[in-house]
């Protein structure tokens, strides 16, 4: 069999088994509910106030910033927490000394973060649809578009929580990209409206994907007449799919560049030494 294929299919094997032990660790088990629960809490208690000018709620609107939030949290942070224990504990290097195993070791990591970004999307969704007044696509078309938007949204952000992953050479300090995240939402009309921010920040949103997916979400998950209540007035899903795919094109084109150089410098000394750090850390 060609080496490449055979890397190929140890790769989907080995993502689709890293996706399923996720669902054994209690700790990654509370990552997928514990973000859910809290929006579906925070979308019932403000269900009670209603936007009159699109017949929705308060709460479906704020629930569409938690789905968007769920899947920027899994797409960069967990791809960035990822790849920079598998840094620490070698499993990068080993695939390095293999034939073709940077390839093997890539399509795991999409098998494995595209289940991930999935599941926490559905674990989202679901009981929004149940429990937000509200909430939900409104025709068939809406259902698709939120599909084929949080899909691209995925591919878009995920390179550079690769990259992120990369260049953080301490796994505990990955963390802290929850920092910048959360101002990212915050300035990109995630979690209000962009209307509340000064004039340069709504511009400089307008260049950022997170804004893109957020619109996107919204005219998948809330009724027609919110469009009327968007800075355009309307839905713009061409443009939400031109610069989703543009930064997905950007990010494919970078990140493996910036594996390959990481790649390059990991040692089994240097990993070593990583490991030695991390075990005076423990005790």
């Amino acid at each position: 069999m060609n080496p490449a294929v055979n890397a190929v299919r140890n790769g989907l094997s080995r993502g689709l088994m890293e996706f399923r032990g996720s669902f054994a660790s209690p700790m990654e088990l509370f990552g997928y509910f514990y973000m859910p629960i809290l929006f579906v809490v925070l979308g019932v208690f403000m269900s009670r106030g209603r936007v009159e000018e699109a017949d929705t709620t308060y709460g479906a609107v704020t629930y569409t910033g938690g789905v968007v939030f769920t899947l920027v949290m899994a797409a960069v942070l967990t791809v960035a927490q990822v790849l920079s224990a598998e840094r620490e504990n070698a499993t990068l290097l080993r695939a390095k000394t293999l034939p073709h195993g940077m390839l093997g070791y890539t399509v795991a990591k999409v098998v494995h973060i595209v289940g991930l970004v999935l599941a926490s999307l559905a674990i989202m969704v679901v009981p929004g649809l149940f429990l937000v007044e509200g909430f939900g696509p409104p025709t068939w078309g809406a259902a698709l578009t939120l599909v084929w938007v949080c899909v691209l949204g995925a591919l878009a952000l995920a390179p550079f929580g690769a990259i992120a992953g990369s260049l953080i050479s301490n796994p505990r300090f990955v963390g802290f990209l929850m920092i910048p995240i959360v101002f990212l939402l915050m300035g990109s009309g995630v979690m209000f409206p962009l209307d509340f921010l000064p004039g340069p920040l709504r511009t400089a949103a307008l260049f950022v994907p997170v804004y893109w997916l957020g619109h996107g979400v919204r005219s998948g998950a809330l009724p027609a007449e919110y469009a009327a209540l968007e800075p355009a007035g309307a839905w713009q899903l061409p443009q939400v799919a031109v610069v989703l795919a543009l930064w997905a094109v950007v990010g494919f084109v970078v990140a493996p560049w910036v594996l390959r150089r990481m790649a390059r410098r990991e040692s089994g000394s240097r990993v070593q030494a990583a490991r030695d750090k991390a075990m005076k850390r423990a005790y």
